[in-house]
């Protein structure tokens, strides 16, 4: 059966039915996001794998968190984990570096403009003439060098690793020389997680010698020179197979995924998976429009990873050894960013992931004893503040997925939200219904208005599960965030234990714990301020005095500027205080649609999606943040977007292409269409789903599933 056969077979068994005739591939930028603040990666990767391979400029410094910069022009070898679009550097373990001994002094540059990728593939020309090419399956990667002559060098460095602020250390190593052709072993590091990985390396063409290099301070691990001799066709080929839990399931997945030598039928196969998600979403526009599109829907897509091997074993945050549901455990999970629109978006099209990953949050909270924060090869690191995970369960079980155990699930919550552990203090924020600045000297206001929202999602858990008591508790503490609401600026502001408020007082100054302590996470009280307002719209316009003046907080907030607005604290891409380079922001553009003027927000949905986004290397201002960004651009590029994403509505906006067909499961299809949508006409008026005129400014989760045809009526009024 061919692949292309065989791709059809599964997806007509979970219900798919992509556009085959398209090859939406094609539009894929993977440079888009690598230069500037994007943090994004060249290299290939498979749909939700555990395998990134490319390659690393250096290994520290804001700039170079996935390890590469479109910039830089130092090339210190090719490792095979990365994150894509964080803040913050991880992985990059087990570099390899081909280079010609003839031309050493030349191993660490290569000819910018050689660089060429592709979706599941990456090349370019070492300046000492060496071709190297990167493929990869889910959990291995596939290195093909082209040397210039039969000789051929291959640095093998397991000491390397992308920094956590300036520290990856290599805690203990176990490497097996098995044979010249296979080398494997496991390392455990310590950077944003000490964790532990395993590995196999396997080389077509026997190594010659093997030297050992001298070890660097506090590296517990080896680096090794591998000389080799090629055969007429001048190539070296290398698979790198990684495993959470042994040496052995490393193998199992190089043997179970390439078990071949063919670097061209793993690339292909690379292409066709890829394009069966791609494909799942279709859209008329202009080439450019369409490349931004696509490499968003890519890089969304690249996380979170399943890191269990294939038969199903992973290793848990307690370190255990265990089997996971359906052979999928996952994990680069950046709760805090996806739970806002990334989450809800995969459960429009890949809804098969879904009950995979919360169980993963469910397996987690059996090991850890509260649900996770962020978590990088299956271990916390406790990055952001809340605990997200909370509603993006709510968010599954509100839309219909069953394939976890709900009550487990309200008991994870529960036990999560009063129980304290590293990111909450639930006895001062009960004590004092708010986390007073004098007793938490950093993030206070942001803290008790996060937890806020995860309470009231408790309280909705418990409401569908009839725990009248649970209910009544968490949407008392929901309400929580109006203890420091001051009427005087009608901003929301430190408060101490005797309830006086913070003075001075400078809402237009973004804070963070690293970089300037203060009462907001990488943000200002006027960015804070529409945090509630993802789940209590009614409360917020009270607490203003009404919608008009909801309308006008809006509009104030659109037009004030900051005086000294930090990239390194999300004050990217400004318009007024929205920071659409930071995820706090990114649902209030569409608090308009429930204000006194919704077209207003039509219009800045427009400013963002064609001033914000590009397909130049520079074209994503701000962290990618594993998908959050591409998701914001993707489902506003569709016309919607979860202000609340746990409530399974989709508030209007204005659609920003002429038409977009949804391949949903069960082979259904969900089309949008843009009556006389033009660059002038940028707002939309008369919604209809199903020729039925819409009453309400959102569309829910069901209608969208269940297939039809949204039209919107496009004007320049």
């Amino acid at each position: 059966m061919g692949i292309k056969k065989l791709i059809i077979v599964v997806l007509s068994i979970i219900g798919f039915n992509p556009n085959f005739a398209q090859n939406n591939s094609k539009f894929v930028n993977t440079f888009i996001g690598t230069d500037g603040t994007g943090h994004t990666f060249p290299g290939p990767s498979m749909p939700f794998g555990m395998v990134q391979p490319g390659p690393d400029n250096t290994v520290q410094g804001w700039n170079h968190t996935s390890g590469y910069q479109y910039k830089d022009t130092l090339l210190l070898g090719f490792s095979q984990m990365r994150f894509s679009g964080t803040g913050i550097g991880e992985m990059g373990n087990i570099l390899l570096l081909p280079f010609n001994d003839k031309k050493s002094k030349l191993k660490n540059s290569y000819f910018k403009k050689s660089e060429k990728a592709s979706v599941g593939y990456y090349s370019l020309l070492k300046k000492d003439d060496i071709k190297v090419e990167l493929t990869c399956s889910e959990r291995v990667a596939f290195h093909k060098y082209t040397y210039p002559d039969q000789n051929g060098q291959l640095l093998l460095d397991f000491q390397h690793g992308i920094q956590f602020l300036n520290d990856s250390l290599v805690l203990e190593s176990d490497i097996k020389i098995e044979n010249s052709t296979t080398i494997s072993g496991y390392c455990k590091t310590k950077g944003w997680v000490t964790k532990k990985y395993f590995f196999t390396i396997n080389f077509e063409t026997p190594f010659e010698k093997l030297k050992e290099l001298p070890k660097e301070k506090k590296q517990n691990a080896p680096k090794y020179i591998l000389d080799f001799e090629l055969q007429k066709n001048k190539v070296l080929q290398v698979k790198i197979a990684l495993s959470t839990v042994s040496i052995e399931g490393a193998k199992l997945n190089l043997k179970s995924e390439i078990p071949q030598w063919n670097f061209e039928k793993v690339k292909q196969n690379a292409e066709k998976v890829w394009n069966n998600y791609l494909n799942r979403i279709d859209i008329e526009a202009p080439q450019k429009q369409k490349e931004i599109f696509y490499t968003s829907l890519y890089h969304l897509l690249l996380q979170p990873s399943n890191i269990a091997d294939v038969d199903g074993n992973y290793r848990g945050a307690d370190d255990k050894i265990a089997l996971a549901p359906n052979k999928a455990y996952y994990s680069t999970l950046s709760i805090w960013d996806i739970y806002r629109g990334a989450f809800p978006l995969l459960q429009i099209i890949a809804p098969e992931k879904i009950d995979g990953i919360v169980n993963t949050l469910l397996l987690h909270h059996k090991a850890a004893d509260f649900l996770p924060i962020w978590t990088a090869w299956g271990q916390d690191n406790y990055c952001m503040i809340g605990n997200h995970s909370i509603p993006m369960i709510l968010s599954a079980f509100q839309n219909g997925f069953k394939g976890f155990d709900e009550k487990e699930a309200l008991k994870a919550m529960i036990e999560t939200s009063t129980q304290s552990h590293f990111n909450s203090d639930w006895e001062l924020y009960n004590q004092y219904g708010y986390y007073p600045f004098d007793k938490l000297d950093n993030e206070a206001v942001s803290r008790t208005l996060e937890s806020g929202y995860d309470d009231w999602c408790v309280a909705q858990m418990a409401e569908n599960l009839n725990d009248k008591t649970n209910q009544v508790s968490f949407q008392k503490r929901a309400n929580y965030y109006k203890n420091l609401f001051d009427p005087s600026t009608k901003l929301f502001r430190g408060k101490d234990t005797i309830g006086n408020w913070r003075n001075p007082f400078d809402p237009l100054t973004a804070t963070s714990p690293m970089n300037n302590p203060g009462d907001y996470t990488e943000a200002n009280a006027w960015q804070y301020f529409w945090t509630p307002a993802q789940f209590d719209i009614d409360g917020m316009k009270k607490l203003l005095g009404g919608t008009s003046e909801f309308t006008k907080k809006l509009n104030d907030f659109f037009t004030i500027e900051s005086t000294n607005p930090n990239k390194f604290l999300g004050q990217e891409a400004m318009i007024g205080q929205y920071a659409h380079g930071n995820e706090p922001s990114h649902h209030i553009v569409y608090l308009y649609a429930y204000s006194e003027t919704p077209k207003i927000g039509q219009k800045y949905i427009n400013t963002i999606i064609n001033n914000f986004h590009d397909t130049t290397p520079n074209g994503m201002i701000g962290n990618d943040d594993c998908g959050q960004m591409s998701a914001w651009y993707i489902l506003s590029t569709l016309g919607f977007y979860p202000v609340n994403p746990t409530n399974s509505e989709f508030v209007l906006g204005a659609p920003q292409v002429k038409k977009a067909t949804l391949h949903l499961k069960s082979n259904k299809t969900f089309t949008i269409e843009a009556t006389n949508f033009s660059n002038e006409n940028i707002f939309q008026e008369s919604p209809k789903l199903n020729d039925a005129s819409l009453s309400k400014p959102f569309i829910t989760y069901s209608e969208i599933m269940s297939g039809g045809t949204l039209n919107f009526q496009m004007t320049n009024k």
